[in-house]
């Protein structure tokens, strides 16, 4: 395989709202006690690829970025493996320069990898929303269209911002990047859907800490011949893995 631009994908670790079924939303939710250890099993799993980052992009929401902070801990404290040297253009980097660029990477917290601002339904159970806003949410259940809920974004809105988000990727990495995207389920749908070119978003199913990588050649990414449909330059190597739970 040539040199490549490899993106993976990672939801956020089991937090309590999920545990509780709250529409957490732009809620500041920790990670549960089996989050943790979701997400020391899936460092663990990495690892043990040398799936090393050379840049990692979180949502600023406590669940997540706790499960961004318990992926890189494990990787700036783990023994460094002999050959990490995809990481860094020049195969001849000195060993102690890869060291250095593994236990120094930073995160770059970015607002569009938060998941779905859901207005006055942040924070509820179902149960609870029913109660609260009985009307509303009668209205939601009969019908699969669109309804806006007061106070929260559209899907124009997160398409957009996932859409922004996915060219910044591409406009500022190139082939032999590896890239942590670490993000939230129903954002997530948007942002496969503007990397993959998608005119509309598609439902996905995405488990907690779920994987999905894909690697592209992004020195032909813009390239308007019949390239684009060359299934060696872009390949979507996981989707929804969770393997690593099972261990």
């Amino acid at each position: 395989m040539h040199r490549v631009m490899k993106l993976l994908f990672i939801r956020h670790a089991q937090s309590t709202g999920n545990q509780e079924k709250r529409m957490q939303g732009h809620g500041d939710y920790a990670l549960s006690s089996d989050g943790k250890q979701q997400a020391e099993q899936l460092a663990r799993s990495l690892l043990a690829e040398s799936w090393y980052p050379s840049h990692v992009y979180s949502s600023p929401l406590k669940r997540t970025a706790q499960t961004t902070e318990i992926l890189l801990d494990h990787f700036r404290t783990a023994p460094l493996p002999a050959a990490v040297s995809d990481l860094i253009d020049s195969a001849e980097t000195p060993a102690d320069t890869l060291e250095n660029a593994i236990r120094h990477i930073t995160v770059t917290y970015a607002d569009e990898l938060k998941e779905f601002q859901n207005g006055v339904l942040q924070g509820l159970t179902w149960a609870e929303a029913v109660h609260r806003y009985p009307d509303l949410c009668r209205a939601l259940e009969a019908s699969p269209d669109w309804i806006q809920i007061p106070g929260a974004e559209t899907p124009q809105d997160a398409r957009s911002r996932a859409s922004q988000f996915i060219q910044r990727l591409l406009e500022q990495h190139t082939n032999g990047d590896q890239v942590w995207i670490i993000t939230h389920s129903w954002i997530l749908q948007h942002l496969v859907a503007a990397l993959m070119g998608c005119d509309r978003s598609w439902r996905l199913r995405a488990n907690n800490t779920a994987l999905f990588e894909f690697w592209i050649d992004q020195s032909r990414w813009h390239r308007t011949d019949q390239n684009r449909f060359n299934t060696d330059l872009w390949q979507v190597r996981r989707f929804n893995d969770c393997r690593h739970l099972k261990t």
